[in-house]
C-alpha cells in the first residue's frame, strides 16, 4: 500500500479546464498540464525556458491513447516546435525542477526512465520512433532521478495520465474466499457465449489477462464502436482475431467491465453481471456484499 501524500493543484487562471500546476508539497518537482490551445499561456511563464522532460498526449479517432515522451534544455521552445511537427497531441505535461537544479544529464536520464516505465506499463501507444538509450549518469545523480521519476509518475497519474504506472489490480472484495490467489487478488471470469476470459478488477476498470478468449464474430446488433475497438486492439497487437477464435495476446486494461465484455462477446454486454468469481458471484453481487458489511447505522436524532 502506498503512503499518504499531499498534492497541490494550482489553477493560474481559475479555470479547472485551463493550465494546471501540480506538485507534492514535500518534493522539488512540479508538473504543468497544458492544453494545446493554451500553449501560449505556458510560454509566457519563466518555467517555459527551463530544462525539463515532457509528455504529449492524444488519441486516434477510436480514442486509442497515444503518448510521445521527450526532453529539452528549453521545454517551451521544443513544445512550440511540436505544434508544427506533431498533430496528434491535445495536451502536454511538463515536469521541471522547483529549484531549477536539473541539467541536460538529469533530463536525458529521466527521459530514458520514462520510456522504460511507459513501455513496461503498456497503457499508451508510444510514438517515440527512436527509443532513448540509457545515458551515462553519475551514481548520485541517478539516485536523485529515481526519486524525481517517482514523483513525476504520481503527479501525471493525479492529472489523469498514468503513463508511467502499471495497472494495479484491487485486492479481493471477499478476502476469506478460498479462491483468492496468494497475492490477495480474486480472479474474475467471463464465460458467456463461448468466451473464456480471466481478469482482475482495478480502481480504473478491469484488466483482461493474456490468453483470454472471446467470440471471433460480431453480433448483428453490435454498435459500430465495438467493431472499431476490436480493430484498434488488433492493430495494436493486443488481440488476434481469426475465423475460429479471438485471443488476447497481452494483458489489457478496459475502462469498465462492460467495455471488456462487449469486445469479448462482439456485442452489447452488462459486464457487471457477466464477470463473476469462482463462486458465481458477479461484480454487482460482490459490491453489494462489501457495502453491506461496511454499512454504518444512522442513529435517530
Amino acid at each position: 500500500m502506498g503512503r499518504a501524500q499531499t498534492i497541490q493543484i494550482y489553477l493560474p487562471s481559475g479555470d479547472p479546464a485551463g493550465l494546471r500546476i501540480a506538485n507534492i508539497t514535500t518534493r522539488t518537482v512540479r508538473v504543468f498540464e497544458v492544453p494545446r490551445s493554451l500553449l501560449s499561456d505556458f510560454l509566457k511563464r519563466p518555467e517555459a525556458g527551463q530544462v525539463g522532460v515532457y509528455y504529449l498526449f492524444g488519441s486516434n479517432e477510436d480514442e486509442t491513447p497515444k503518448c510521445y515522451i521527450g526532453q529539452s534544455g528549453n521545454v517551451g521552445a521544443r513544445l512550440q516546435q511540436h505544434t508544427a511537427s506533431k498533430d496528434f497531441w491535445t495536451r502536454a505535461m511538463i515536469a521541471v525542477s522547483l529549484t531549477n537544479e536539473w541539467t541536460s544529464t538529469h533530463v536525458a536520464y529521466l527521459e530514458w526512465l520514462s520510456l522504460s516505465r511507459a513501455i513496461a506499463a503498456g497503457r499508451y501507444i508510444l510514438l517515440n520512433g527512436n527509443q532513448a538509450s540509457n545515458p551515462f549518469t553519475p551514481e548520485p545523480l541517478e539516485a536523485d532521478c529515481q526519486e524525481f521519476i517517482d514523483t513525476v509518475a504520481v503527479l501525471l497519474a493525479t492529472l489523469g495520465a498514468p503513463v508511467l504506472d502499471s495497472v494495479k489490480p484491487k485486492p479481493s472484495m471477499s478476502p476469506s474466499d478460498d479462491e483468492v490467489t496468494g497475492n490477495g487478488l480474486e480472479p474474475l471470469f467471463f464465460r458467456e457465449g463461448g468466451c473464456d476470459a480471466t481478469g482482475y478488477q482495478t480502481s480504473e476498470g478491469i484488466l483482461v489477462l493474456a490468453g483470454s478468449k472471446g467470440r471471433p464474430g460480431m453480433r448483428p446488433s453490435a454498435r459500430p464502436g465495438i467493431g472499431a475497438q476490436r480493430d484498434a486492439l488488433q492493430a495494436e497487437g493486443v488481440i488476434s482475431v481469426g475465423e475460429q477464435n479471438l485471443v488476447f495476446l497481452k494483458d489489457h486494461l478496459f475502462g469498465s467491465p462492460s467495455a471488456a465484455g462487449c469486445v469479448l462477446i462482439g456485442g452489447e454486454n452488462n459486464g457487471r453481471i457477466s464477470w463473476r468469481n469462482a463462486k458465481g458471484q458477479s461484480i454487482s453481487d460482490l459490491e453489494q456484499l462489501t457495502l453491506a458489511s461496511n454499512t454504518v447505522e444512522v442513529q435517530p436524532l
